[in-house]
């Protein structure tokens, strides 16, 4: 029997038309035994052409697809009552069958019903979950969320979070749980916990740029595991030098060390553009230091000096302090003595952190005369270069070779694609030199995603007249990513004649990388997978 409708006011007249349909099969079962079939159908028809018992059946079988529209148009009870009533045919008219509405056939035989409800026209649990979220309809807890102020009031219900989070499980279902019908939350911004109850009704995740680390810990705060993966999968597509300081000082929050270890990645390799990003005057002192101590940063250590001091004149503002030289002193604490400024150069001292005002006078004394006196003064600098990394090479050819004829460099282009299956980070090339003796290059080398530069640099070499590879560098290293292929190029100028590789190789193991390489059309001077030039690939991993 068809669920009762919110329109059934009258009770007495649903009283009436059940105990009618209640007592209709014995009816029909007493004129079955007598013979007396078709009087039953007579009987049927009879009754339905009665005018009272017709707008019975209709309350109790009301269309339904007007029921759907008057649903989603907001028609009231009221409105229902008036509805027009259609006329049965007596039975034998017609078709000769018993007499029913197009409307009643299809609720009796349950046959392409149209869904009465916004439950029907949404077959899966999931979708009918999806609807439910950020709505008020049956919501039995509300959150306030953010900061006072900023905040925003989202309803919620109950056994949808505590089945996805065993800390609203807890809120909601312990023995301690939450009394209050509102629930102040003023330590996750609203963005994200939209973000994570999305995900909570529906299985959707939604990240954006601007409130990932957001989201973050909001499914950190409330063991969301599944979207704090999918939070850090992000963070690390996106991780660059300019972001990497601050992801840094994130994932050591978090506790996430593969993400921890993604970002020394970077900034290893990448070293300046991360020191002289912004982020890095956002990092907190405990990070700072950690950095200050790292032996591989790939940089001069002016450029560690130098981000220290803008460090220490952000942190100024942030706590309200006049950047002063006492103040930035002050909040630099012993990372000031992490700077390793005895290992600059005598010149690189003297035009930078002996002018800054950062050291005290006897301090700045000491230094000079350790660059200079014999008899060195005690420092309390860290005395020893930092390491760096090592540079590593792909080198793609067997053999090199050179003609009278053979390698000539007129204006042309040398160019060779490549992919790795692991993210590096390309520093540079190693190109041939000539083949008749010391000679000097100028170079106008690039490195392109499809089509778009990365990097362009224009440089020289000198060869001293052997089969060696001889290295140029880009201003900074670019980060590669892994199944994606890049196009590298070249343009020389200088002796006509060089050496060039043989017996090149498709595919090319260096330590923990796979690198492969293919033909790129932008080559117009001969340079393709078999032979030519750049025979070196120069990159940190």
């Amino acid at each position: 029997m068809p669920t009762a409708d919110c329109r059934f006011l009258h009770h007495g007249r649903i009283m009436r038309c059940l105990t009618y349909l209640l007592l209709l099969p014995e009816t029909l079962k007493k004129s079955r035994k007598v013979g007396r079939l078709p009087l039953c159908y007579e009987l049927l028809a009879l009754s339905l052409t009665s005018k009272k018992k017709q707008k019975m059946a209709a309350e109790l079988y009301p269309a339904a697809n007007a029921n759907h529209s008057n649903l989603s148009s907001g028609t009231t009870v009221a409105d229902t009552d008036k509805t027009e009533e259609v006329p049965l045919e007596p039975a034998g008219g017609g078709g000769g069958g018993a007499a029913t509405t197009p409307t009643t056939q299809q609720n009796i035989t349950n046959n392409n019903v149209e869904p009465p409800s916004w439950q029907c026209s949404h077959p899966t649990l999931r979708e009918r979950n999806a609807l439910m979220f950020n709505n008020e309809l049956m919501a039995d807890v509300h959150f306030i969320v953010g900061p006072p102020g900023g905040s925003q009031r989202v309803p919620a219900h109950k056994y949808v979070l505590a089945v996805g989070s065993s800390v609203f499980c807890a809120m909601f279902y312990s023995d301690l749980a939450e009394e209050e019908s509102e629930i102040h939350i003023p330590d996750v911004e609203p963005a994200a916990f939209l973000i994570l109850l999305k995900y909570m009704y529906s299985d959707e995740i939604d990240l954006e740029a601007d409130t990932v680390l957001a989201t973050l810990y909001a499914a950190k705060k409330y063991i969301v595991p599944a979207l704090a993966k999918a939070c850090v999968t992000f963070l690390e597509t996106s991780l660059e030098a300019k972001n990497a300081c601050v992801l840094l000082s994130q994932s050591r929050l978090f506790e996430e060390p593969d993400l921890t270890q993604r970002c020394w990645e970077v900034i290893d390799a990448q070293a300046e553009l991360s020191l002289r990003s912004e982020g890095f005057s956002e990092i907190d002192l405990q990070t700072l230091e950690i950095i200050l101590r790292r032996e591989t940063l790939n940089t001069k250590e002016e450029v560690v000096f130098q981000a220290v001091m803008d460090w220490a004149a952000a942190e100024c503002k942030r706590q309200g302090l006049a950047p002063t030289t006492c103040n930035r002193r002050d909040v630099l604490g012993k990372a000031l003595f992490l700077v390793r400024i005895p290992t600059m150069s005598l010149d690189e001292f003297a035009n930078g952190a002996a002018q800054c005002d950062i050291l005290t006078l006897e301090e700045t004394h000491n230094m000079f005369l350790w660059y200079t006196a014999a008899n060195k003064p005690k420092l309390d600098f860290p005395l020893t270069p930092r390491k760096g990394l090592a540079p590593q090479r792909c080198h793609r050819f067997q053999s090199s070779a050179y003609r009278s004829n053979q390698w000539r460099y007129r204006g042309r282009c040398d160019s060779i694609q490549f992919a790795v299956d692991k993210r590096v980070f390309i520093a540079g090339l190693g190109l041939y030199g000539s083949s008749g003796g010391k000679a000097e290059y100028s170079v106008k080398m690039e490195l392109k995603r499809q089509g778009a530069p990365l990097a362009l640099a224009l440089t020289t070499f000198v060869s001293d007249g052997s089969s060696s590879t001889f290295p140029v560098w880009f201003e900074h290293p670019v980060q590669v990513e892994q199944d994606a292929f890049y196009t590298v190029s070249v343009v020389l100028d200088g002796n006509e004649l060089s050496y060039f590789g043989q017996e090149g190789m498709t595919e090319v193991q260096c330590g923990k990388v796979t690198f492969q390489f293919q033909c790129s059309s932008d080559s117009t001077n001969g340079t393709g997978v078999q032979g030519g030039q750049i025979p070196e690939l120069v990159f940190y991993a």
